[in-house]
């Protein structure tokens, strides 16, 4: 079946290439991506968005990965309070934030330490090939248990340098048990954090990252070159007031806005 719905606050080219997540890609028939088991076409006209060969029992799912049941209108008119983050609303009003799952979204993130978007996605796609299964449009992202015992060597072929010894040890506590990933849905931000950081590695910037994109915990604020950049420039007295309580949704505003503007504040030095 096609599973149909009206949004206005919904980009697919803003929401899946906006460097949360990557693992889809734009075909001449839309968007095709693979998110656990599940592999999606997604197209869009006008507000129209379109979800295509789905089962019924997959529209949860879906619906709760778009975060469909989030009013990112109201959001946008109380960030819109700050004059600067008015105009990045304004443009990129099409993000949402993916609730994606934790595993693949740890090791994602970890991957894309000091690199760019073309190379994480490259890496991702041969950790992919090499160690998940077929599905359609590609291969699914292995899970803990498919990685289980993996070595810095059986990762080569990746091509990740450093990253391969974060990855064997994110696998290694995960699969013990040190780290916890259903857990952390129950804990606040600031202890998860401290469980996801036990993991080599993994700072402050992954760690928000996993918890802003697949704990939905929107009280996480990652800051990368782009965002410290964007803050000293633009917020030198500090964040404005208006994002408390939705500061991650503030965050990809801002994230995704500088990176399409980097002449406001490239002179800036971080």
């Amino acid at each position: 079946m096609d599973y149909i719905f009206e949004c206005k606050n919904f980009d697919p080219r803003q929401i899946l290439f906006c460097g949360q997540c990557f693992r889809w890609t734009e075909q001449e028939d839309g968007f095709h991506g693979i998110v656990g088991t599940r592999s999606l076409r997604l197209t869009k006209r006008g507000d129209t968005v379109t979800l295509h060969d789905i089962e019924d029992d997959d529209v949860p799912f879906w619906r709760e990965y778009f975060d469909l049941d989030t009013d990112y209108g109201s959001i946008i008119k109380t960030l819109s309070e700050d004059d600067f983050l008015c105009k990045a609303c304004k443009e990129k009003s099409g993000i949402r934030i993916l609730k994606q799952p934790p595993f693949e979204t740890l090791i994602s993130f970890i991957i894309s330490q000091n690199n760019n978007i073309k190379r994480i996605t490259g890496i991702i796609s041969r950790l992919c090939e090499n160690f998940g299964q077929k599905a359609d449009f590609g291969y699914m992202f292995p899970t803990e248990k498919e990685l289980a015992g993996v070595t810095e060597q059986q990762l080569a072929p990746l091509r990740a340098g450093f990253r391969a010894k974060y990855i064997a040890d994110a696998v290694e506590k995960v699969n013990s048990g040190e780290v916890d990933l259903d857990a952390l849905y129950g804990m606040d931000s600031d202890s998860a954090r401290g469980s996801l950081k036990t993991i080599k590695g993994v700072g402050d910037k992954v760690a928000d990252c996993v918890l802003l994109f697949a704990y939905h915990k929107i009280d996480a604020f990652p800051k990368d070159v782009w965002i410290k950049r964007a803050t000293a420039a633009l917020y030198p007295n500090g964040l404005p007031e208006c994002i408390k309580g939705s500061e991650g949704i503030a965050q990809q505003y801002l994230f995704d806005y500088v990176r399409t503007h980097p002449e406001l504040i490239t002179e800036v030095k971080v």
